[in-house]
């Protein structure tokens, strides 16, 4: 049971019974110090007119009904002008290990949700190259967001919408068919307007090799055949560069499709007849300015030519075509001045609120204390799988998502190498591990976990006993909390107070040689430490291992904060 929800049921029940309402501004908090209570609430200072009564006075009242009320609380203590502290008895704290024990793998799960059907579509690199390590945060983000969103109830699809269709893909093709002919020893222009990385001359020497001939075709056909096996090359190996970092979609949504199936058109047409889209100087244009944009937008030019705008209407059209109560999208922060149009045109299609778009900022990659530059054009990045394949998925999993999105982020390729307690995904897996190990340990000599009950909880009414307690407890609350922001980094966090906490407790209690009844009954509550470690790592998809192949550092302090 939650706390604080446990809390306020019954300080509801106390005012209704005192004919007092519930204060729109109450707040339930955690005081700035432990030695106050668990919680705290200024009820009396907000409901001392109604009550008639001196904040105080009221505050005492409160104290004494809710003394009356149940005996999960050890103390409750008026304070200052009238604060209520409360602290629950230590009976209340190892229920929580209960609830661990009895949920397992799914504790932290909710049914907030309700089943609402979302979608989440993030990546969607064009596919004119390998993708690079900012691709990665997005793809961690977007992973770790569904997983929280199913985890809370929600009913989840991930898409990653395919841009083959545009300006940059008719220079994908172009990129490769110029380096053919220049393995053929044929002069071409100069490439500095092209993609020229080794990806694009391996797939020119592929062309070459699967179609001999391909030089005497007219020059339109041969485009298109480099065009067409570029995009299956890179498309294939985008996605097994996502399978490796333990990234899925449910959905590979062509762009192509929209122009091929007739969306565009329907979806132009339907603004047209509400008179959101009207024509002028030959082109098509649609009424952004209903929305709060600075301007209307262009959405068919005079040439014929369709705008990205055009596209991405269309295709969120066609997202709550599929029934998707919610969209969410993660897109690249130099896409920040196009959420408001988007929003504006998700308006107009009758799906206001509907979008909720998710900036993800720059990733600066070190190496060395020096900056790797990043570039597709020019050949010069750093791929996602390079990055992968030298520090790890759960490494680089953790590191995106350990800050929030829309912040800059440097990932230091040499600190998330390192086998210490500097090393923030380290410092949790290893707080995992060395759980397991105990748990091990205390197996080899016939002891085993104490089953949830009043012989193992007497041996559990410590101080840091509660607090792992009290941490436990937090963790469904982080859970619905993240998901409901859209904020996998807040479970990040989460982990890195929980394995600081289990570090610290390590180092100050024996464990297996306080007794068998109290080694049973703290390996109990390091049981469920280590489920509820392992739940939120999965949750950002990273592993949580019942060994480590190397110690941390010896120099290290295992009750130190992990790096932030």
């Amino acid at each position: 049971m939650k706390a604080k929800q446990y809390l306020e049921d019954i300080l509801r029940r106390v005012l209704e019974a005192r004919g007092l309402p519930w204060p729109d501004k109450a707040v339930i908090e955690p005081p700035r110090e432990r030695k106050f209570g668990d919680y705290s609430a200024n009820l009396a200072m907000l409901l001392s007119g109604a009550a008639k009564m001196k904040p105080r006075d009221l505050a005492e009242a409160l104290a004494t009904d809710l003394r009356a009320q149940d005996m999960d609380f050890e103390r409750v203590e008026v304070a200052g002008p009238g604060f209520l502290n409360v602290t629950f008895a230590p009976s209340f704290w190892h229920g929580i290990l209960a609830d661990v024990q009895a949920a397992g793998a799914t504790y932290g799960a909710s049914n907030v949700g309700h089943g609402q059907k979302v979608q989440v579509e993030y990546v969607s690199a064009n596919p004119t190259g390998p993708l690079h390590i900012g691709h990665g945060r997005g793809a961690a983000l977007g992973d770790s967001l569904a997983r929280l969103l199913k985890k809370t109830g929600h009913n989840v699809e991930c898409e990653y919408y395919v841009n083959d269709a545009g300006r940059q893909m008719r220079i994908l093709g172009d990129s490769v068919w110029l380096r053919l002919r220049q393995l053929a020893g044929q002069d071409v222009p100069d490439l500095e307007d092209f993609y020229k990385g080794d990806y694009i001359k391996d797939i020119a020497a592929r062309v070459h090799r699967e179609n001999p001939g391909i030089l005497s075709l007219p020059e339109a056909e041969a485009i298109d055949i480099c065009f067409n096996v570029a995009v299956d090359e890179i498309l294939a190996g985008i996605k097994k560069d996502l399978a490796d970092f333990r990234v899925g979609h449910d959905v590979w949504f062509s762009e192509k499709s929209l122009v091929e199936a007739g969306r565009i058109d329907e979806t132009f047409a339907d603004l047209l007849a509400r008179d959101l889209a009207f024509e002028q100087d030959g082109a098509l244009w649609f009424r952004s300015t209903n929305y709060g944009d600075d301007k209307d937008r262009v959405l068919r030019k005079s040439s014929g030519e369709l705008t990205y705008f055009a596209s991405d209407i269309a295709y969120h059209h066609d997202k709550f075509k599929r029934g998707f109560d919610r969209v969410i999208d993660i897109w690249g922060a130099d896409h920040h001045g196009y959420v408001a149009r988007m929003q504006g045109a998700v308006e107009a299609l009758g799906r206001k609120g509907a979008l909720s778009v998710i900036l993800v900022q720059l990733v600066s990659l070190l190496k060395d204390g020096e900056q790797v530059a990043m570039s597709t054009r020019a050949g010069k990045f750093e791929t996602l799988a390079d990055v992968v394949e030298y520090v790890g998925a759960d490494a680089a999993r953790f590191l995106f998502l350990s800050r929030k999105s829309d912040s800059q982020l440097e990932f230091d390729l040499e600190l998330v190498r390192k086998k210490s307690m500097d090393n923030p995904v380290f410092y949790v897996q290893y707080a995992h591990a060395r759980i397991h190990s105990m748990l091990r340990k205390a197996a080899d000599v016939g002891i085993r976990p104490a089953a949830p009950g009043g012989a193992a909880y007497a041996e559990l009414s410590g101080e840091d006993d509660l607090e792992l307690c009290r941490q436990l407890e937090r963790f469904p609350d982080v859970v619905a909390q993240a998901a409901e922001l859209l904020a996998p980094h807040q479970v990040s966090h989460y982990l890195s107070e929980l394995a600081a906490a289990l570090h610290r407790y390590y180092s100050k209690h024996h464990v297996l040689s306080a007794g068998p009844q109290i080694a049973s009954a703290r390996l109990l509550l390091l049981s469920c430490v280590a489920a509820t470690l392992a739940a939120g790592l999965d949750l950002l998809g990273v592993d949580a291992p019942e060994r480590m192949d190397q110690a941390p550092d010896q120099a290290a302090d295992a009750t130190a904060e992990p790096a932030s």
